[in-house]
Protein backbone atom coordinates (compact mmCIF):
# COMPACT_ATOMS: atom_id res chain seq x y z
CA UNK A 1 0.00 0.00 0.00
CA UNK A 2 1.12 3.60 -0.69
CA UNK A 3 0.38 6.96 0.60
CA UNK A 4 2.00 9.94 -0.17
CA UNK A 5 4.59 8.28 -2.81
CA UNK A 6 5.31 6.04 0.31
CA UNK A 7 5.52 2.15 0.99
CA UNK A 8 3.40 1.23 3.96
CA UNK A 9 4.57 -1.99 5.62
CA UNK A 10 1.68 -4.76 5.58
CA UNK A 11 2.50 -6.23 8.21
CA UNK A 12 2.04 -4.00 10.62
CA UNK A 13 -1.02 -2.28 12.31
CA UNK A 14 -1.88 1.04 10.61
CA UNK A 15 -1.50 2.85 13.58
CA UNK A 16 2.14 2.18 13.63
CA UNK A 17 2.82 2.24 9.65
CA UNK A 18 1.16 5.51 9.24
CA UNK A 19 4.37 7.28 10.78
CA UNK A 20 6.69 5.29 8.35
CA UNK A 21 5.43 8.89 6.17
CA UNK A 22 7.40 11.57 6.37
CA UNK A 23 5.53 14.52 8.50
CA UNK A 24 3.33 11.78 10.26
CA UNK A 25 4.36 10.82 13.97
CA UNK A 26 1.94 8.68 16.34
CA UNK A 27 -0.54 11.46 17.59
CA UNK A 28 -1.56 12.76 13.72
CA UNK A 29 -1.48 8.78 12.81
CA UNK A 30 -4.32 8.65 15.88
CA UNK A 31 -5.81 11.83 14.40
CA UNK A 32 -5.98 10.81 10.44
CA UNK A 33 -7.66 7.18 11.47
CA UNK A 34 -10.29 8.71 13.94
CA UNK A 35 -11.16 11.27 10.99
CA UNK A 36 -11.35 8.63 8.72
CA UNK A 37 -13.26 6.35 11.20
CA UNK A 38 -10.92 3.27 10.93
CA UNK A 39 -9.66 1.58 13.69
CA UNK A 40 -6.00 1.28 14.34
CA UNK A 41 -5.39 -2.36 15.43
CA UNK A 42 -6.35 -3.22 11.57
CA UNK A 43 -3.00 -4.57 9.83
CA UNK A 44 -2.44 -2.58 6.66
CA UNK A 45 -2.63 -5.82 4.24
CA UNK A 46 -6.48 -6.25 5.82
CA UNK A 47 -7.61 -2.65 4.49
CA UNK A 48 -10.45 -2.29 2.42
CA UNK A 49 -9.60 -0.36 -0.95
CA UNK A 50 -11.51 1.81 0.07
CA UNK A 51 -10.76 2.57 3.32
CA UNK A 52 -7.52 3.14 1.47
CA UNK A 53 -8.44 5.29 -0.56
CA UNK A 54 -10.03 7.45 2.15
CA UNK A 55 -6.42 7.53 4.09
CA UNK A 56 -4.75 8.77 0.93
CA UNK A 57 -7.47 11.44 0.86
CA UNK A 58 -7.66 12.37 4.08
CA UNK A 59 -3.64 12.45 4.24
CA UNK A 60 -2.84 14.35 0.86
CA UNK A 61 -6.05 16.79 1.17
CA UNK A 62 -5.15 18.20 4.81
CA UNK A 63 -1.35 17.86 5.86
CA UNK A 64 1.85 18.39 4.22
CA UNK A 65 4.01 15.44 3.88
CA UNK A 66 7.20 13.85 2.09
CA UNK A 67 8.54 16.36 -0.73
CA UNK A 68 6.25 19.37 -0.02
CA UNK A 69 7.18 19.23 3.66
CA UNK A 70 11.20 18.66 2.79
CA UNK A 71 10.77 21.66 0.61
CA UNK A 72 9.39 23.30 3.25
CA UNK A 73 11.86 22.94 6.21
CA UNK A 74 14.59 23.63 3.55
CA UNK A 75 13.40 26.80 2.12
CA UNK A 76 13.19 27.59 6.11
CA UNK A 77 17.14 27.01 6.60
CA UNK A 78 18.17 28.63 3.42
CA UNK A 79 16.02 31.58 4.49
CA UNK A 80 17.85 31.84 7.86
CA UNK A 81 20.65 31.42 6.44
CA UNK A 82 19.78 34.33 3.77
CA UNK A 83 19.36 36.68 6.87
CA UNK A 84 22.39 35.72 8.62
CA UNK A 85 20.28 35.36 11.81
CA UNK A 86 22.23 33.52 14.54
CA UNK A 87 20.45 30.55 13.68
CA UNK A 88 21.15 30.55 10.29
CA UNK A 89 25.12 31.07 11.01
CA UNK A 90 24.64 27.68 13.31
CA UNK A 91 23.28 26.16 10.44
CA UNK A 92 26.11 27.24 8.08
CA UNK A 93 28.49 26.05 10.63
CA UNK A 94 26.85 23.21 11.01
CA UNK A 95 26.62 23.18 14.51
CA UNK A 96 23.53 23.04 17.15
CA UNK A 97 20.98 25.65 16.61
CA UNK A 98 18.91 25.68 19.53
CA UNK A 99 20.92 26.06 22.36
CA UNK A 100 22.56 22.79 23.08
CA UNK A 101 25.95 22.62 24.88
CA UNK A 102 29.10 22.20 22.45
CA UNK A 103 31.72 21.42 24.37
CA UNK A 104 31.08 17.50 24.30
CA UNK A 105 27.70 16.20 22.57
CA UNK A 106 27.37 18.08 19.76
CA UNK A 107 28.41 14.92 17.02
CA UNK A 108 24.92 14.50 16.01
CA UNK A 109 24.72 17.92 14.28
CA UNK A 110 28.16 18.02 12.96
CA UNK A 111 29.05 14.62 11.49
CA UNK A 112 30.70 11.82 14.20
CA UNK A 113 34.27 12.66 13.22
CA UNK A 114 36.72 11.62 15.84
CA UNK A 115 39.58 14.57 16.02
CA UNK A 116 41.81 13.33 18.26
CA UNK A 117 45.36 15.53 18.43
CA UNK A 118 48.61 13.37 18.35
CA UNK A 119 50.86 14.20 21.28
CA UNK A 120 54.29 14.42 20.09
CA UNK A 121 54.29 10.68 19.79
CA UNK A 122 56.76 9.47 16.49
CA UNK A 123 54.86 8.08 12.91
CA UNK A 124 55.67 4.16 12.79
CA UNK A 125 57.79 5.27 9.85
CA UNK A 126 60.20 7.32 11.54
CA UNK A 127 63.88 6.94 12.38
CA UNK A 128 64.28 7.44 16.26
Amino acid sequence: MRIASTNIPSDKKIAYALPYVFGIGITLAAKILKDAGIDGNIRSKDLTEAQQDKLRAIVEKDYKTEGDLRREIMSNIKRLKDVKCYRGIRHMKHLPARGQRTKTNSSTVSGNVRKTAVSGKKLAGQKT
